[in-house]
């Protein structure tokens, strides 16, 4: 970067951009015109972002000063987005030094600005009282904005977007607990946020005049209860009513247990993120409009927040990895380097074989599934599965298939279908049965690193509520009989077609 090139916009360094904002303001940045470098202690972790190329990646640390004057080289603005989210020994320590070498470097460098997102504080509690998780970040706020850099600071209570640790713990308690007993701080009012609304402060906030050196509260357009939050959750989520009993004897220690046991969310994060919910957190201004306006429709109603939050499930879109996707998404998406308890349950069976075979010969077994041709793999299984269907009103297996031998996106296959297909490579399926979630069936020809003919084969299901969790250990006992013969026997019925085209397929005695 140098500075005396600005057509391409303001030279901008991310700090955090493995965690859960920095990742998405990254891309954000980009869109802006802006020129981007990012500071991350393992950059491999980032190559995987559809933006990695055109962002400038370093290695560094920030409690290193070293790294830090090396990444805010030619740098008009720094975003700093690191914290400890853990309630460890030390990390307070760690915050405190990490700001201050910081703002030191930048200082020095000559950057225009510090743009840096903290945790919304209640008003009229002394800062001793403050969860320790809160009082850092309000310490790390005042660090920069004492640093003789123009700092904004921004400050948010629960961040509403899929990957944010406040809002996983949202999403598992809601989801996995139809009746609960909770914490009193159910109770608590809190004002939150959509991610949307959180980035686009950010992004915003690197032109702010040079005046200006404050910190700003960011919020939605609702001021609710985490109880309201669950129970709005639970409806815009498709669950039915939640029935929340609230008890004083949870401690935050007994509560971050607590939610430890029930979701999978850490419970050393759980600590902060509980202790947090003690104090109100609303906002007592909305300034940052004046700098940041807001456009139509702006900021976002927790509902339609939730919304975008539940969309990569709600539309049936399934990656490579659930956490990952390979074109760039929405900021309320799940990215990779999202924890792996982010995003939502997604269960897997994997299933991979070597198959003596040709990748053509596979691939006609594998788009030849269904209708006459069968699943397979234990065909009574099948048959009483489409039974069961019926009797609650689905679709069974009387639908068969449109075609004998091709398929197409949006073909109905017995109670699947067609979600995508890539000739010769891929077939993914969507469950239509009736069933307390989603569910699909990946099929995959492929040729590994040694030329051999590889099947890959994956069912996965997204549950819907408790009853959905409850269905997947149900059925998890048959899967090897089920998946893993239907991954065995369409290995033997491909090796047989290649070894004679006519030969009959060894399982269901059709000729190929």
């Amino acid at each position: 970067m140098d500075h005396d090139d600005t057509r391409t916009g303001l030279r901008c360094l991310v700090t955090g951009a493995t965690g859960y904002v920095g990742g998405r303001l990254v891309p954000e940045l980009l869109a802006a015109g802006h020129r981007v470098r990012c500071l991350a202690r393992s950059p491999e972790r980032l190559r995987d972002h559809p933006w990695a190329g055109e962002a400038d990646v370093v290695r560094g640390d920030v409690t290193d000063a070293d790294s830090v004057a090396r990444a805010l080289e030619g740098v008009d603005v720094a975003y700093y987005l690191v914290h400890a989210l853990h309630s460890g020994k030390g990390f307070e320590a760690s915050d405190r030094q990490a700001a201050r070498v910081f703002a030191g470097a930048a200082r020095s460098a000559g950057v225009r600005r510090i743009v840096y997102l903290g945790g919304l504080t209640p008003a009229g509690v002394p800062e001793a009282e403050l969860s320790p998780h809160l009082r850092s970040r309000a310490e790390v706020g005042r660090i920069l904005l004492d640093s003789g850099v123009p700092t904004t600071v921004l400050r948010a209570a629960v961040v509403i977007g899929s990957g944010s640790a406040s809002f996983e713990m949202l999403r598992y308690l809601t989801e996995r607990l139809p009746v609960m007993v909770t914490p009193s701080w159910v109770h608590t009012r809190i004002q939150p946020v959509a991610i949307r609304d959180v980035l686009r402060a950010l992004v915003g906030s690197a032109r702010m005049p040079d005046e200006v050196n404050r910190a700003f509260d960011l919020g939605g357009p609702e001021v609710l209860t985490y109880r309201q939050m669950m129970l709005r959750y639970a409806a815009v989520a498709g669950l039915p009513r939640r029935v929340i009993l609230p008890v004083p004897v949870l401690t935050p220690g007994l509560s971050s247990h607590w939610v430890g046991l029930v979701t999978p969310v850490p419970a050393s994060i759980a600590r902060p993120l509980a202790e947090s919910l003690r104090h109100e957190v609303v906002c007592h201004e909305h300034d940052i409009a004046r700098h940041v306006p807001d456009p139509p429709g702006h900021p976002l109603g927790f509902d339609e927040a939730l919304r975008l939050a539940l969309r990569r499930v709600r539309e049936a879109r399934v990656t490579t990895r659930w956490s990952s996707a390979s074109v760039p998404g929405a900021p309320s998406d799940p990215l990779p380097t999202d924890p792996d308890w982010a995003g939502g349950s997604l269960y897997t069976d994997h299933r991979e074989l070597t198959v003596d075979a040709t990748p053509e010969a596979l691939w006609r077994v594998v788009e030849g599934i269904g209708g006459e041709n069968g699943w397979y793999s234990f065909p009574l299984a099948w048959a009483v599965r489409g039974w069961l269907d019926r009797l609650v009103g689905g679709v069974g297996l009387r639908r068969g298939r449109r075609d004998t031998e091709r398929l197409r996106v949006g073909d109905s296959l017995d109670f699947w279908r067609v979600e995508e297909i890539e000739p010769g490579r891929l077939l993914r399926l969507r469950a239509e049965m009736r069933l307390p979630g989603l569910a699909w069936l990946e099929m995959r020809a492929e040729t590994d690193e040694e030329g051999r003919t590889r099947y890959r084969q994956r069912a996965l299901f997204h549950p819907h509520g408790l009853l959905g969790q409850a269905y997947w250990w149900g059925v998890t006992p048959f899967h090897a009989v089920v998946f893993g013969g239907m991954a065995r026997n369409i290995a033997r019925a491909a090796a047989g077609a290649s070894a004679d085209p006519s030969h009959p397929d060894p399982f269901t005695g059709a000729a190929r």
